[in-house]
């Protein structure tokens, strides 16, 4: 049933879900798997695409995705291929961090890389600047979208998100400064190395949170059951 605005009404269970920290072995035994792995991979194209929509409109890219396309630059490869091979080189991160992998962790690493690729290819570059702030506005919002559809399959965190909450339990500091130093950080690298920083890139750290906080309550899948058992009633 929806509220007044169309959405959750309040005191709805829905709108107050949490997300559940899952082993890779209890993803692979969570209710509605199929249904999370479909939903898992519609996100991860969505995110691909919606940061080649950035890139094309030549606004500037995603935070992450201006240093993957000065490296890119630099080293003659794509910028999904960049994507990957930082992905897995955050991964060996993981390492000491004691971050669990999932089964969205290895997806994420490769398929949003393959998906930029993807979107790199089939989108041109805008050809007004017209058309430019609408692809990249639309960017943004597909990228919201599309993160909260993956991160509400609950199937694992990506490699990036993973360094953040790693990070901030090591460090015994809140995952919100340290996702902002670690953006900052890969930010400014990218930009000294030439990446494409501009009001995109902006825009998107600004929006792109609230959109993934309004999307999230009506597409998370909630864990009830893991192998047969019920999880809880907080799952």
């Amino acid at each position: 049933m929806s509220g007044p605005d169309g959405g959750v009404p309040p005191g709805s269970p829905r709108r107050h879900a949490r997300l559940d920290n899952l082993s890779l072995r209890d993803q692979l035994g969570a209710d509605r798997l199929p249904w999370r792995l479909a939903q898992m991979m519609v996100g991860l194209t969505g995110f691909g695409l919606s940061l080649a929509m950035l890139l094309r409109s030549g606004l500037g890219g995603a935070p992450w995705d201006v240093l993957h396309a000065a490296l890119a630059e630099r080293l003659g490869a794509t910028v999904g291929t960049m994507s990957i091979t930082v992905s897995f080189v955050l991964l060996l991160v993981w390492i000491p961090l004691r971050e669990r992998l999932g089964i969205g962790t290895i997806s994420n690493a490769i398929w949003v890389g393959v998906s930029i690729d993807i979107g790199m290819w089939l989108l041109p570059e805008a050809p007004s600047l017209t058309a430019a702030l609408a692809l990249m506005l639309l960017g943004v919002l597909v990228n919201g979208i599309s993160a909260a559809v993956y991160i509400g399959a609950q199937l694992g965190a990506g490699a990036r998100d993973g360094l953040m909450t790693g990070l901030g339990r090591v460090l015994s500091r809140p995952v919100g400064p340290v996702r902002i130093v670690l953006e900052v950080i890969v930010l400014v690298s990218g930009w000294l190395l030439g990446g494409p920083l501009g009001l995109g890139t902006v825009i998107y750290a600004i929006a792109l949170g609230p959109v993934i906080q309004l999307v999230l309550p009506r597409v998370l899948i909630p864990v009830r059951t893991v192998r047969g058992r019920p999880l809880g009633p907080a799952g």
